[in-house]
């Protein structure tokens, strides 16, 4: 276990008094006049990010326009430098693809809802090649109710701590009214192939004043899918022994939130919010190695796995005289319930009814506190006008998964005997600290600096430090120059640092021959791990004009210390089974453009392309991608205002091509390359306003119907025809053609 370089208890607290300091001078503030001096005022340091290239904003008209089927993810996957990719790029339970930024993983992308962390998924098994069997934590907010999205990419989210090193999805919901409104919106969509899942939706919402003081919000939401059939990849299996490559899972969902909203008085607010959400899938078949028995075929179709998640919040804002305050505390928990999967060799991650592994459901629970204080404070130091930030924070996660951190009877029966290791033991617990200051400077002649510093301490894994330096020169009105520059971290997860999460291999996927065939290896959770570390960079040139915009960014992350794995051995057990660890095997480079081009066609018709090209993604030791991503995307939007009541718009994405790895994720032995070929999907909507509180939007989306079928996993595959193995690119179901309705009505 390793311990900082100091101790961040202390100034937490300390942080946290100041907090409480300064909030009651500016209670005091509210009753008795204070004179201060004039100081000019300049945005935050998480306002001025928000300008950076690497931000882009989907506001709440953007989600109108082109409503997701389901999930949020369907809508940022068209922002620059963001792809849907698997977990890791093994393929594996390939059809749960996740925001990706920049190339980076889904790992190292934070959701937020409301700047709060959303962590769901960490509820979730970490598999011995970097799979969880989960879609992510994109899909707790119906889209009805999101005000905006947040996508922070690179250097500007580095500030939001371990699990931002891609960058960050911050979820903005609406807010309570000061006057009595209400919405319902349904919608369905109807795929094409009758193979592919339905999807139908609905939620309702209301919000308005309690008194003069008070004011609420609530909403509720549902959304279903059906599974794709168990025959829609038929034939499709790229290698031998693969029975069952299944499509897209579905999903039952349900949604329910509150918000109560109280004006104190001029200077200080007190919001309350709590919600529920439940997402329950519809089994299609799918395992993580695509290995299927009559057992789980006859699970298809019913629910295999449960995720609820509870959360509450309380938030004090503050508006005083010398800045601005606010303190959130929050609380979230999560209750994964899953039919229980195997931990060993073949049997890993497939549902059994084999006795000896424990079938029937098993329960997973993650609870995570978190306390933040933060103050914005306008200054006026040597003639520069600037806003500093401070705050600090306090992190609580606890899990206890019964199910992956038990011992199967794979392992029971053998004799280990392995350090930190204590057979029965299946929680686990950590704290963090945090502390941050930004400060945000108007230098004068157009230029804008904010340098900042980020101090976590973890638990187990010691101090962390992240500077930051973001920089931005107006050379006139139109054109500016924008860069930055800074070190994000990840704590290793709950399950790579827990020395009782515990894998076992039968042998054929242990490293190098090792442990003969039938002897078996093990690898061990590592409480001895360091953070990974990534140093962002990008620069570029942004014009912009009343009808034209553009920009252009170069970004370079050279990522460190990445969790593998372990290729070496560290202990012998029961005579010929060798143990691996998690280790730091790894630094990483991800090199790449983004562009944007927004064009007014006239009042009425906007024209909207950003692309991204990916120069670099590769892990230095192997020289492997670090996750599959295409080799650009190109994303285009064509909006026309026809008349008052009706609006048209066209969207299309080009997808570059896709390679797969040349060497297999878990033994390294070479397999030879396949690629997914370039492809297009294209979809058209239309929104007519029939009356003035109620709207319809139709829509087709993958107009030209390209499909894709899965085939199997990236790095699993059969012998070519001049002998060699072959990868296989095909790891997820593209849907085709669908036809897609929803009317709202406000009240």
């Amino acid at each position: 276990m390793r311990k900082g370089i100091f101790s961040l208890k202390h100034i937490f607290m300390l942080g946290l008094a100041f907090s409480v300091t300064l909030t009651a001078a500016g209670a005091q503030a509210a009753d008795e006049e204070i004179t201060l001096e004039t100081v000019e005022v300049v945005g935050t340091a998480a306002e001025q990010v928000k300008q950076s290239l690497g931000s882009s904003i989907i506001t709440a008209e953007d989600i109108e326009k082109n409503p997701p089927v389901n999930d949020l993810s369907e809508i940022i996957r068209r922002q620059p430098g963001v792809n849907l990719t698997g977990n890791s790029a093994s393929g594996s339970r390939g059809n749960n693809r996740q925001i990706d930024l920049r190339g980076m993983g889904p790992e190292n992308t934070l959701i937020l809802i409301d700047g709060r962390p959303v962590k769901s998924r960490n509820s979730v098994r970490y598999g011995w090649t970097e799979e969880r069997d989960t879609r992510g934590d994109s899909n707790w907010v119906p889209a009805e109710m999101v005000e905006r999205i947040e996508v922070l990419r690179g250097p500007a989210a580095a500030r939001y701590g371990s699990g931002a090193m891609g960058g960050v999805v911050n979820i903005i919901t609406k807010k309570a009214e000061k006057q009595l409104t209400g919405s319902m919106t349904v919608m369905g969509n109807i795929q094409e192939d009758s193979a592919e899942g339905d999807s139908y939706r609905t939620n309702l919402s209301v919000a308005g004043p309690v008194n003069d003081a008070v004011s609420f919000r609530i909403y509720g939401g549902m959304n279903y899918r059906d599974a794709d059939a168990k025959s829609i990849n038929e034939g499709e299996a790229a290698y031998g022994g693969a029975e069952n490559v299944a499509g897209r899972e579905g999903y039952r969902n349900m949604d329910i939130n509150a918000l109560l909203t109280w004006d104190v008085n001029k200077q200080q607010t007190i919001e309350l919010t709590g919600g529920y959400s439940r997402q329950g899938n519809i089994y299609s078949g799918d395992s993580m190695q695509n290995f299927g028995n009559t057992f789980t075929e006859s699970l298809y179709g019913e629910e295999t796995n449960v995720i609820r998640r509870k959360n509450i919040a309380v938030t004090h804002l503050g508006n005083w005289n010398w800045g601005h305050s606010r303190f959130d505390m929050s609380y979230d928990r999560t209750t994964n319930t899953r039919m229980n999967e195997g931990l060993a060799g073949g049997l890993e991650g497939e549902i059994t009814d084999n006795p000896n592994y424990d079938p029937g459901m098993v329960e997973s629970e993650l609870n995570s506190f978190l306390t933040s204080v933060q103050a914005d404070i306008p200054l006026n130091i040597f003639g520069f006008a600037q806003t500093v930030t401070v705050g600090a924070e306090y992190l609580n996660e606890q899990l206890d998964d019964k199910g992956s951190l038990r011992n199967s009877s794979a392992m029971t029966w053998l004799n280990i005997d392995l350090e930190g290791f204590t057979p029965g033991k299946t929680d686990e617990e950590v704290y963090s600290y945090a502390f941050y200051v930004e400060d945000n400077i108007y230098l004068g002649h157009g230029v804008t600096v904010t340098p900042g510093v980020r101090i976590d301490e973890h638990e187990k894994f010691g101090t962390n430090v992240s500077p930051s330096l973001n920089a931005y020169y107006d050379i006139n009105e139109n054109w500016t120059i924008k860069g930055g520059i800074a070190k994000a971290y990840k704590a290793p997860n709950l399950y790579q640092g827990n020395p009782n999460y515990l894998l076992y291999s039968r042998g054929t996927g242990c490293y190098g021959g090792s442990s003969s065939l039938g002897g078996g290896c093990y690898l061990q959770g590592n409480d001895d791990l360091d953070p990974e570390t990534s140093i962002n960079k990008e620069i570029g040139l942004a014009y912009d004009s009343d009808s034209f915009r553009a920009s252009a960014t170069y970004f370079h992350n050279d990522y460190e210390n990445k969790v593998f794995a372990g290729k070496t051995s560290v202990a012998t057990v029961s005579g010929n089974r060798d143990v691996y660890k998690w280790e730091n095997a790894g630094d990483a480079v991800i090199e790449g453009v983004e562009g944007n081009v927004f064009v007014a066609l006239g009042k009425d018709v906007d024209f909207n392309t950003n692309v991204t090209y990916m120069i670099e993604s590769e892990l230095k030791r192997t020289g492997q991608p670090l996750s599959i991503v295409p080799e650009y995307t190109v994303n285009t939007f064509i909006d026309w205002r026809a008349t008052d009541k009706l609006s048209l718009g066209v969207n299309a994405t080009l997808y570059g091509k896709q390679e797969t790895p040349t060497l297999e994720i878990r033994t390294e032995r070479e397999i030879e390359k396949d690629t997914l070929d370039p492809y297009a999907l294209v979809g058209i909507s239309a929104q007519y306003q029939i009356i003035e509180n109620v709207k319809f939007r139709a829509g087709i989306n993958n107009l030209f119907d390209k499909q894709i079928h899965r085939k199997g996993n990236s790095a699993s595959a059969s012998a070519s025809a001049d002998g060699a193995e072959k990868a296989n690119a095909y790891t997820y179901n593209e849907p085709g053609r669908s036809y897609w309705l929803s009317m709202t009505m406000d009240f």
